[in-house]
């Protein structure tokens, strides 16, 4: 389970890459136009501007969703064939319009009768049924890309099989999704509620499953119990429209008000700790990575470019750091900071809410943002490091000593057609993948592997992991070797 985690975490990082940039247009959008965030005129250069930056930066941060499922479809298939992302995108379609409140509203009535449910199937096209589809697309690729179909049917055997077979089992998740989503969803909604008269412990524990629910997208049901009025609380909404603790029932701002130090100062000290701890040779890399996200991030609060980069390849920290939401929003309401936000707990929204009846002790944004600066920063390197946690640049992808091995043979297709042999065969290959230095193979029978065969071909090293994992030790021309390779076993 967690190599597939890892897989997957690898995969997501062909979309994520592309959010950091939006996150950004989107803040220096915002600052140049405050009313496509508080209403009002858009008039002059200055905010015709600052509105093209947030639509330019919106056009993926508001898709997110389909970056994923081209993203996993694609990183997720044995070969990276971008016929997994079409059978992913076809999944996407058949899952988001077949789960889409008119159709589900159609199929059974009585869910228009129930307010929570309806909620559940508006927010049906989120990050997670995004991930879903990729899996689904990619899963069918490897399964089905090779099927062989009568002649009469010949036309749609290998690859034009793939997506139709994604299509099938989309309305089969889709049947199941119409009875398992609203239930789940209407859960989290229930025990918003619950959590309501908690006070400081319920804005915490909020805060936590807020941050713990992003990778399924059913965050969207506890927002809508606090933020909005789903059942008379509406935190956000009542802070933008200038109204004070002393016109509602709570503490108004306490369930935003947490995410300010966490955003604009936790995500930026857990970057530099990724960075810190990450090899050598690929620190680059992770500053390129989790630093433009921490910056996207203290600018506007877009945190998806930074969660999505290592949830998956070390959920265990995800959990730590949704665990640290909790802590820093319990202790916010107690010392009184409040501000909030109408997009997301940045710099932009911190300023633009300061001013606000409602917002208190904005101040404080200063000792509360270092301290969690410094708390993000030690709790994430203490986990990466006495753990060995692969976050972003610490990937067993690639070793020094590995980048200076050469090949004996610069022919790859015959070094490819020795190491083939060597393996049992393409019968025996159940996947192909390579990192830096490294062609990865996943085998069916691991009597069939001749370790001295592989190693005639002028490779560098065999390494076996497991009884169904063979890696070669080629260098940096792996590349090559492994482009001929994947022909062999067409």
């Amino acid at each position: 389970m967690m190599k597939y985690l890892q897989k997957l975490g690898k995969a997501l990082m062909l979309p994520v890459a592309c959010l950091p940039i939006c996150g950004i247009l989107m803040g220096i959008g915002y600052a140049l136009c405050p009313a496509t965030m508080q209403g009002g005129d858009i008039a002059g250069a200055k905010a015709l501007i600052g509105f093209f930056l947030v639509k330019a930066g919106g056009a993926l941060i508001d898709n997110m969703a389909w970056l994923f499922v081209i993203g996993v479809g694609v990183g997720m298939a044995d070969d990276n064939d971008g016929t997994a992302a079409l059978a992913a995108l076809a999944s996407w379609l058949m899952i988001t319009n077949l789960l889409s409140t008119g159709v589900v509203t159609t199929l059974m009535p009585s869910i228009a009768e129930n307010a929570d449910k309806t909620l559940a199937f508006d927010k049906i096209a989120n990050p997670f049924i995004g991930i879903l589809a990729g899996i689904i697309g990619a899963t069918c690729y490897n399964k089905f890309k090779g099927t062989k179909l009568p002649d009469w049917l010949a036309f749609f055997s290998g690859k034009r099989c793939v997506a139709i077979v994604s299509g099938v089992v989309s309305i089969v998740v889709s049947a199941i999704l119409l009875f398992v989503w609203p239930v789940v969803f209407g859960a989290l909604i229930a025990l918003g509620q619950a959590i309501v008269g908690m006070d400081a412990v319920g804005a915490g524990i909020y805060a936590f499953l807020n941050r713990l629910l992003i990778p399924t997208g059913l965050h969207h049901a506890l927002n809508n119990v606090f933020w909005f009025d789903t059942i008379g609380l509406g935190d956000l909404a009542n802070f933008w429209k200038g109204k004070t603790s002393a016109d509602v029932s709570w503490d108004l701002g306490m369930y935003m008000s947490g995410f300010f130090p966490c955003m604009m100062f936790g995500i930026p000290g857990a970057a530099l700790a990724m960075v810190h701890t990450a090899k050598s040779n690929k620190k680059k890399i992770a500053i390129g990575l989790v630093g433009s996200a921490a910056l996207c991030s203290f600018i506007c609060g877009v945190t998806e470019p930074f969660e999505f980069g290592f949830m998956f390849l070390a959920p265990a920290l995800y959990v730590v750091y949704a665990l640290l939401y909790g802590i820093f929003t319990f202790i916010t309401v107690l010392v009184g900071f409040r501000a909030g936000f109408s997009f997301s707990a940045g710099a932009t929204d911190l300023i633009f809410s300061a001013s606000l009846p409602a917002a208190k002790n904005t101040w404080m944004i200063l000792p509360l943002g270092i301290a969690a600066f410094v708390v993000f920063y030690v709790v994430f390197r203490f986990m990466i490091t006495k753990f060995d946690l692969k976050t972003p640049g610490r990937e067993d992808d690639d070793d020094d000593a590995e980048k200076g091995a050469k090949l004996e043979n610069n022919d790859y297709t015959e070094v490819a057609r020795i190491v083939l042999e060597g393996v049992g065969g393409k019968e025996n290959i159940e996947s192909i993948d390579n990192c830096i230095t490294r062609l990865r193979l996943e085998i069916r029978d691991y009597t069939k592997v001749d370790e001295k065969k592989i190693k005639s071909a002028g490779v560098a090293g065999v390494v076996r992991p497991s009884q169904k994992t063979v890696q070669v030790i080629i260098g940096t021309q792996v590349q090559f070797v492994a482009d001929e390779f994947k022909k062999l076993c067409k």
